[in-house]
């Protein structure tokens, strides 16, 4: 345990930090998860809806520093790459 004052309020900081990021990384996860069921499903206008709704959250879980925004683009990038497969 911390004994300094500083160091008790990083504590409660990284706290802070570690609950928001796991927020929006379960937020990031679920929406893309939404696009790859309807990926596998064959559905590609439901895939492309919830593309647009993935890709905005995505960019914004990038944005807060989240996500590195290399790996944002990338997840992006492969996800229309599979939804353009589609027939």
């Amino acid at each position: 345990m911390p004994t300094h004052k500083s160091a008790e309020k990083k504590v409660r900081q990284i706290a802070v930090r570690t609950e928001r990021n796991r927020s929006h990384m379960s937020r990031m996860r679920t929406f893309v998860k939404r696009v790859e069921i309807a990926i596998k499903g064959g559905q590609k206008a439901e895939a492309e809806a919830a593309f647009k709704e993935a890709e905005s959250v995505i960019a914004k879980t990038a944005q807060k520093g989240v996500i590195p925004a290399r790996r944002a683009a990338r997840k992006t990038a492969r996800l229309s790459a599979a939804i353009q497969k589609l027939a």
